[in-house]
């Protein structure tokens, strides 16, 4: 199998993890690549934050887009309608035009409606149709402009039909409105609206609409990140969201001045475990249980970063599978003694690994001074996992990393691993080591007076290993 085949075939499957090593391409047969591999979320860091809405039609989609872009006041937020992107009727079409359904995927130009994104997504301004529901095309009026933004709404009833339409979603939200709701302000819309009598709305909507809702729009409910019920009346689901929207902006903001900060893709699942650790009345063994699974998905993001040669094997079908071998020169070094706390989780995922100690005194915010370490011999040579949960203001990580350098260690193959991460703390790493790479599982709000990060988790070692005397 040839060099490019292989590349090819691992470009088309972008997005596909392999024990835990993220493929997003191979320079060739069998060579280390050193950059960093990352997800297709990930690469996308320097895009804009786009929010996918979908739900049948009248279900409240607009009334939702509407809310959202009004809390998000200070952002740059833009909404690209999938109705704007109706295919043309031809003259035939148009002599029976009653018999058009246009609640069906193919009646969308889903190719044009992928080339506007992609152009928004890299910064590019573009000039979107105003569909003429009553001529039924897209060129009776003029084209509206939109500019990069932000934030960019894509909203329509089959915007998770295509999988090539959710995958440039960050956040996927459908709006979930009881049938005869929607049915009722149909009639409404559509008499006053567009002109037609009821009758001829009912005509449709038991012809098109409905069958349509079943067979194409409800199933993508699946892939939803949150559900909606009762659209727009529902003001906590759209305050939880906007919130969590501008969690994910403040982390954008960061990575897109480090491209070596890699912000773990945020699940509402991943959000819930960080709600539980970061409760003051959580027990200790909830959140340690909730804390280990965090730490696991740290863990193998982290290890998706190390280098990759490629790797022919012969499956038990007689096949051959191309794929790519571990990383063997690979250690662990934890600062003591919370980042102890993510060792279990570095040994789950590479079994028998080399694991070394960093004990850092701290006092108050400066101060630093090492007292202990016990590394490899052979740590020169190694790829290393810094383990540490909480990047607070950062002086420990620059004193443990500069005593990785010392021993022979280069910049380019340490990969600090954190749960949360205080922006001061990224500044101070990053700007110090610009070639190390960290891997978090949320950006932090800041610091406050007494260099503890906030919203934080508390004193997390004394919480995990059950020494904090309250």
């Amino acid at each position: 199998m040839g060099s490019q085949s292989v590349i090819d075939m691992i470009e088309a499957s972008s997005g596909v993890h392999f024990s835990g090593f993220h493929l997003d391409g191979i320079e060739s047969r069998k060579a280390v690549i050193e950059q960093p591999t990352t997800s297709t979320t990930e690469s996308v860091y320097n895009q804009p934050f786009v929010i996918g809405v979908a739900g049948g039609a009248a279900s409240g989609k607009t009334t939702v887009c509407d809310m959202i872009i009004q809390q998000l006041h200070d952002q740059r937020v833009v909404v690209v309608n999938q109705d704007s992107f109706y295919h043309n009727l031809t003259e035939e079409e148009l002599s029976r035009v009653h018999e058009c359904n246009f609640d069906h995927p193919d009646a969308f130009d889903t190719e044009e409606l992928l080339h506007t994104m992609d152009k928004l997504r890299c910064g590019k301004a573009v000039d979107i149709p105003n569909y003429d529901f009553k001529s039924y095309k897209n060129n009776v009026f003029p084209a509206r402009r939109v500019n990069p933004s932000d934030v960019i709404i894509l909203e329509g009833i089959l915007v998770f039909h295509d999988p090539r339409v959710r995958g440039l979603m960050n956040m996927k939200i459908f709006v979930d409105t009881d049938a005869d709701v929607r049915l009722a302000r149909r009639i409404r819309r559509d008499t006053a609206e567009k002109s037609r009598d009821i009758a001829m709305v009912l005509d449709q909507y038991s012809k098109f609409v409905k069958p349509a809702f079943d067979d194409f729009i409800l199933p993508t409910k699946k892939y939803a990140d949150i559900i909606i019920p009762r659209g727009g009346d529902n003001h906590v689901a759209v305050d939880l969201i906007v919130q969590h929207i501008r969690t994910k902006l403040g982390q954008h903001d960061l990575c897109k001045i480090y491209p070596n900060l890699y912000v773990i893709q945020t699940t509402f699942q991943i959000r819930g475990m960080h709600t539980l650790i970061r409760d003051a009345q959580t027990t200790k063994h909830d959140f340690v249980f909730y804390a280990d699974r965090l730490i696991r998905l740290v863990v193998e993001h982290g290890l998706g970063h190390l280098p990759f040669t490629e790797k022919q094997v012969i499956t038990p079908t007689g096949s051959v599978y191309t794929g790519v071998d571990f990383c063997k020169r690979l250690c662990g070094v934890s600062i003591i003694r919370s980042g102890e706390s993510m060792e279990n989780a570095l040994r789950a995922c590479c079994k028998g690994i080399k694991i070394g100690k960093i004990l850092i005194h701290r006092e108050g915010d400066n101060g630093q001074q090492l007292i202990y370490e016990k590394l490899p011999q052979d740590i020169a040579d190694r790829h290393v996992l810094l383990l540490d949960p909480i990047l607070g203001t950062g002086n420990s990580a620059v004193q443990a990393i500069s005593l990785l350098i010392k021993k022979g260690v280069p910049e380019g193959n340490i990969i600090f691993l954190n749960l949360i991460s205080a922006p001061q703390g990224v500044h101070m790493v990053c700007k110090s080591f610009p070639r190390i790479k960290i891997v978090t599982s949320e950006i932090e709000t800041g610091l406050n007076k007494d260099f503890r990060v906030i919203p934080g988790m508390g004193e997390f070692g004394d919480r995990y290993f059950g020494t904090d005397d309250e």
